[in-house]
């Protein structure tokens, strides 16, 4: 699933960060990133979700959770890695790779890919965060030789720090979200973004 991300990235992610580059036009994408949310929310209600549903429980094994995901927590990304097809899969880091273009959320569309393959919010969540952690990695890999290079000698600390904030945000705000998904929708996301962007959008028409 990380791969059409990777090359799109490589290949892709100047020509159209120059291309969409405007405050205007990032509103924009903004906005459509909350009404894209929204529609697949409205879409993955009208079916079954398919992870976590689909096969009975042995005797004695806790059955599937009311909200279609499997009832214990440490298989699970093992059950949706072999429960989608590799096909799903690619469409799902397709999907992810729209973030390429400013105002669209990674995880927002990554989330969309995996609900419109048949998963249900929590293990769509739970498979974008997968899908993240190697985009990430690489990502970080490929701007080392600039941290480490003589010009950022004197930020290299703050970077550092900075960095290992970030890390432990982000395993907060992923258990918060997982959490948060295995009840609760995209919805309060998707009015987020349509208020935000609009907000925005509007107040740059205004300020000029």
């Amino acid at each position: 699933g990380t791969i059409p991300a990777g090359i799109l990235g490589l290949v892709l992610e100047k020509p159209i960060r120059a291309l969409f580059a405007s405050p205007l036009t990032a509103a924009a994408f903004l906005i459509l990133n909350g009404l894209v949310l929204f529609t697949a929310e409205r879409l993955r209600r009208r079916e079954k979700p398919r992870v976590g549903a689909h096969s009975a429980p042995g005797p004695g094994s806790p059955g599937p959770r009311s909200d279609g995901s499997a009832a214990d927590g440490p298989g699970s990304d093992a059950r949706i890695a072999t429960t989608l097809s590799w096909k799903e899969a690619l469409g799902i880091g397709a999907a992810q790779a729209a973030a390429l273009v400013p105002g669209i959320s990674r995880s927002g569309s990554s989330m969309v890919g995996g609900l419109l393959s048949g998963l249900n919010n929590e293990n769509a969540a739970r498979f974008s965060f997968l899908l993240a952690t190697p985009i990430i990695g690489a990502a970080a890999v490929l701007k080392l030789p600039e941290l480490f290079s003589p010009a950022m000698a004197d930020e290299r600390g703050a970077f550092l720090i900075g960095a290992a904030c970030s890390a432990v945000a982000a395993w907060f705000a992923t258990r918060f979200l997982l959490r948060f998904f295995e009840t609760r929708t995209l919805t309060p996301f998707a009015i987020y973004c349509v208020a935000g962007g609009a907000v925005y959008f509007t107040a740059m028409l205004i300020i000029g």
